[in-house]
C-alpha cells in the first residue's frame, strides 16, 4: 500500500524524491532485470566459441553496463547523469535469410554441458526482447522527466541490440524468418491506403 503524503507535492520538493510509486516499482524492475543480463554475459562469455559471438557480447556487455549506470544514478538523483544516453551502433550487415528448413526440435537442455553457442545467443536476444519491454512499460510510468527520457532514449538500444543477435543468429540458422507467399505479401502491403484529414480537424 502506498503512503499518503500529508501535504501535495511542490516546487520544494528533492529531485531524488521526484518519482511516483508505480515508476519506483518499474524501475527497480528495469534495473534488477540489468544486473541479471550483465551477469548472464559474464558467466556465458567464458564459454562462447565463435569469435564473432564474442565480439558481440563484448560490445553489447560494455554499453549494457554504462546504460545500466547512467539509469540507476538518474533514478537515485534525479538529475541528468554524467552523460546522456548513448546510441548504440550494430557493426553486422542487415541482409536477412528468409524461409525456414526442417531441423531438430527446440526443447530444453538437461546439463550445463550442452551449452553451446546457439543457446548463448538465444539468452542475449531474449535478455534485450525483455529488457526493451521492462523499460518501455517503466518509461510510460515514470513522472520523474530525467529517468522517462533516460529509459526511453534507451529502448531503441535495446531493439538495435536485439536486431545485431538475431542478424547473427539468422546467418547461423538458428533464427529463421518465414515468409507469406508473393500473393498474400502484396495483398496485406495493399490493405491500407493514405488517410485524408478529417473534415472537423485544424489543418
Amino acid at each position: 500500500m502506498f503512503s499518503q503524503p500529508s501535504e501535495q507535492n511542490n516546487s520544494n520538493t528533492p529531485l531524488s524524491m521526484n518519482h511516483g510509486g508505480h515508476e519506483m516499482f518499474d524501475v527497480h524492475e528495469v534495473l534488477s532485470a540489468s544486473i541479471g543480463a550483465l551477469n548472464q554475459c559474464v558467466l556465458m562469455r567464458d564459454q562462447i566459441q565463435d569469435p564473432e559471438l564474442l565480439a558481440i557480447l563484448d560490445r553489447q556487455y560494455a554499453f549494457m553496463l554504462d546504460e545500466y549506470n547512467i539509469t540507476a544514478e538518474s533514478y537515485k538523483t534525479g538529475h541528468d547523469p554524467q552523460h546522456p544516453t548513448r546510441v548504440y551502433k550494430m557493426q553486422i550487415d542487415n541482409q536477412f535469410k528468409y524461409g525456414i528448413s526442417p531441423g531438430e526440435p527446440k526443447k530444453p537442455i538437461q546439463s550445463a554441458n550442452e551449452i553451446d553457442d546457439s543457446i548463448i545467443s538465444g539468452s542475449l536476444l531474449s535478455m534485450h526482447k525483455a529488457l526493451a519491454t521492462g523499460k518501455t512499460a517503466a518509461a510510460l510510468e515514470a513522472t520523474n522527466p530525467v529517468v522517462r527520457r533516460v529509459l526511453q532514449d534507451s529502448v531503441p538500444n535495446c531493439i538495435e541490440m536485439a536486431y545485431e543477435v538475431s542478424l547473427y543468429q539468422n546467418k547461423k540458422g538458428d533464427y529463421q524468418v518465414p515468409q507469406l507467399s508473393t500473393a498474400d505479401t502484396q495483398t496485406m502491403l495493399n490493405m491500407y491506403g493514405q488517410a485524408q484529414r478529417a473534415k472537423n480537424m485544424p489543418n
